[in-house]
């Protein structure tokens, strides 16, 4: 009875790891950041995702992700253009 209990136990333990952990390597796959506007300024609902090529390796993935990421952080960083008034 207490090894039943004992495997019973033990797949429960199993199962929820495995939950856990296919919704962490779903949640690696869909990285997203804050999108910029046409201005230069950070858009409150965009968000741009951030994709690398499938056929390259994980280093050069890493590699474009990171790129990626660089520029969106840079554009978000830019103050919005100021717009001129026509007199």
């Amino acid at each position: 009875m207490r090894m039943l209990f004992g495997v019973v136990s033990l797949l429960l333990v199993l199962a929820i790891v495995g939950v856990l952990s296919k919704k962490q390597l779903t949640a690696v796959n869909e990285i997203k950041v804050p999108g910029a506007t046409a201005a230069g300024g950070l858009s409150g609902t965009g968000a741009v995702p951030i994709t690398a090529q499938p056929g390259a390796t994980v280093q050069q993935q890493s590699q474009q992700i990171q790129q990626q990421f660089k520029t969106a952080t840079e554009n978000a960083l830019q103050p919005p253009r100021a717009e001129q008034e026509d007199k």
